[in-house]
């Protein structure tokens, strides 16, 4: 069967992670091997969540902000206006790559973006997500369900990082974290989804990609990428 490898990429604006979290279990559940796969850009109200491997010791004082345990891999992360989510809905089997590609092809996207804007940005293979001089910009905790990846990538553009001070970031004492507007890159998560958005196409190679974004009044607006 050869059909063009196509993704649909949805701009969902802010967003409340619960539902989010619960649209994107709806998604994999229902989804057949000819449903085309589709990443969801949006952002989220404050919220800690908690991974399966999460240790509750990692996290220090959350305060006012909500704990979500939630299902994805990884430890405890926060999550907040000004970071971009980007939730890959993607079928791993059928794309031919093991999870390791694939985590390596969402981390290279990472690093392509940055490196646009002459920033150098670095995987760690024990430690997955992106990193720029030691500090986190960006972390990475996927599931894997029938094959099919949901959850993603949480990267740092424009937030108050304060409340990571509230926690271990996933998992690790000394880690500072970072962001895309203070070394010289875009504030506007929409915007820095934009660009984003075409190295993962490269990098995942489809051959077919839609940018889908609703305005206010729930109207679409498609572009071919």
């Amino acid at each position: 069967m050869h059909h063009k490898k196509e993704i649909k990429i949805r701009w969902l604006g802010r967003q409340d992670y619960h539902s989010c979290w619960q649209a994107m279990q709806t998604f994999t559940q229902q989804r057949t091997e000819l449903t085309p796969d589709e990443i969801w850009l949006c952002e989220h109200h404050p919220v800690y969540t908690q991974g399966q491997n999460g240790k509750p010791e990692h996290l220090l004082n959350s305060g006012q902000i909500p704990v979500v345990q939630t299902d994805r891999g990884g430890q405890i992360t926060y999550h907040g206006p000004g970071q971009l989510m980007v939730y890959t809905l993607i079928d791993i089997k059928r794309s031919g790559m093991n999870v390791r590609a694939f985590v390596s092809a969402l981390e290279q996207s990472i690093i392509d973006l940055l490196a646009q804007f002459q920033i150098n940005g670095q995987a760690k293979r024990e430690a997955p997500g992106v990193y720029v001089d030691d500090k986190k910009i960006c972390s990475i905790g996927l599931r894997i369900r029938k094959g099919c990846s949901y959850h993603g990538i949480a990267f740092n553009v424009a937030m108050d990082l304060s409340p990571f001070n509230g926690i271990n970031p996933c998992g690790f004492k000394t880690l500072q974290m970072t962001q895309f507007s203070e070394l010289g890159g875009l504030s506007d998560p929409l915007e820095t989804g934009r660009q984003l958005v075409h190295y993962f196409v490269k990098n995942l190679v489809y051959t077919q990609a839609y940018f889908i974004e609703e305005d206010t009044n729930g109207i679409q607006n498609t572009a071919i990428l």
